[in-house]
């Protein structure tokens, strides 16, 4: 379809694929430096935002939502976590980040930064196309790379920018961009999975609690103050449909249980899903006049909440080189992203692989394996060093540490 006529052509400086929070966020960053976007997405608005997805911010990027003039919603709507609960052997361990490291994090679901950007893009007069389809991204090796997409009513538009980001999540497109022969996939794929669950009851903590069982891991969030978020470990090919309220009641509980009593508030499960995970980097992150951000580059276990903050660590580098790549210092301005956005990358995937083996069981561990964990665990919450690494991984690491 790249030769079919199309009914519009527009000009910008950067088209994004993908209108998540990583491309909503860079779309608004650009336009607060005085650089114009174009941002498509195949998803309608209505599914981005209903599609449920939990979200721990590190400070900085809460700060970033502020500070950058998205929303003031997440100091409303949001809460702020000091710390986490690991609970294992039956007893519960606070992690105190503010005490140990001087940082928090902020419970607000992602659900909710997409509102907000997609909130403010509107409010600013920002272009953003959503339900689009057969979406193409031509002559990325050239300097006038092309975006042909067709709207909701049929027509058929092309966008030509000088720059195209691939903001377009973990099934991205624009990442097959990249020829086969030069690039470079790494990945791990888990034995497990987690069974989610939105609850209608309130709150059983009011952090959120990681749990270590001999029946297996479950994590305790929230989402409101009437809506709880809650996972347990379960198999991949784990079904729904197996699960009755009962039962996802029972195993929670049994996970969480302990010699000080704790007790989860059950109510009507309102939505149930098997959340699949996997850790993936795909390099190089740019490709001729093309660069890929968030997901569509990297993704990692939810286990350690490095997912969304890494997209918006991306585009927060983005914003700063795509504007001296479009002014004096030309295309050799990209040669800066890949480096410093990758070794946050690679940080984040070390960190999210470790927490991930720290609380679940793999299938086939032997007793061995099962002892030298809490043997781990202890280590984690019985030593000043191991709760500081935590902390410190948990919380983020300084930007300015990062490039």
């Amino acid at each position: 379809m790249a030769d079919a006529v199309v009914d519009t052509v527009a000009s910008v400086p950067v088209a994004v694929i993908g209108a998540g929070p990583a491309g909503l966020m860079l779309a608004h960053r650009l336009a607060r430096a005085g650089v114009e976007t174009v941002v498509v997405d195949t998803r309608t608005r209505r599914e981005i935002e209903t599609t449920q997805r939990a979200g721990i911010l590190e400070a900085d990027a809460a700060r970033d939502l502020v500070e950058t003039g998205v929303s003031d919603r997440i100091l409303r709507d949001g809460h702020e976590h000091e710390g986490t609960e690991l609970r294992f052997g039956g007893r519960a361990h606070r992690v105190h980040f503010k005490a140990l490291v001087g940082a928090s994090v902020w419970l607000y679901p992602q659900t909710d930064v997409f509102i907000d950007l997609a909130d403010a893009r509107e409010r600013d007069g920002g272009t953003v196309h959503f339900g689009v389809k057969d979406t193409e991204v031509l002559d990325v090796t050239t300097g006038a790379p092309r975006v042909r997409y067709t709207a909701a009513d049929g027509t058929r538009h092309e966008i030509r920018a000088r720059y195209v980001v691939g903001a377009d999540g973990s099934r991205s497109m624009c990442r097959d961009l990249v020829p086969e022969d030069r690039r470079v996939r790494y990945g791990k794929e888990y034995p497990f999975a987690w069974f989610g669950i939105l609850a209608e009851a309130p709150p059983s903590a009011s952090e959120l609690v990681y749990a270590h069982s001999e029946h297996g891991f479950a994590l305790i969030s929230r989402r409101t103050e009437t809506v709880q978020r809650m996972y347990f470990q379960c198999s991949p090919g784990e079904s729904v449909d197996a699960w009755p309220d009962d039962r996802v009641w029972e195993t929670l509980q049994a996970r969480v249980a302990g010699e000080d009593g704790f007790r989860l508030n059950e109510g009507p499960v309102l939505d149930k899903t098997v959340l699949r995970f996997r850790s993936f980097v795909q390099e190089p992150m740019r490709w001729g006049s093309m660069v890929l951000a968030g997901d569509a580059a990297h993704t990692v276990p939810p286990t350690g909440a490095r997912g969304l903050n890494l997209a918006l660590h991306d585009v927060k580098i983005l914003a700063e080189v795509l504007p001296r790549a479009l002014g004096a210092a030309g295309e050799a301005a990209l040669d800066d992203y890949q480096p410093r956005a990758m070794r946050r990358v690679w940080r984040a995937q070390n960190f999210s692989h470790w927490m991930t083996g720290l609380l679940h069981t793999a299938p086939g561990d032997s007793p061995f394996d099962l002892r030298r964990r809490l043997g781990e665990l202890d280590n984690v919450v019985a030593t000043r060093a191991g709760r500081a690494y935590l902390a410190e991984q948990y919380t983020g690491w300084p930007v300015d540490s990062q490039g």
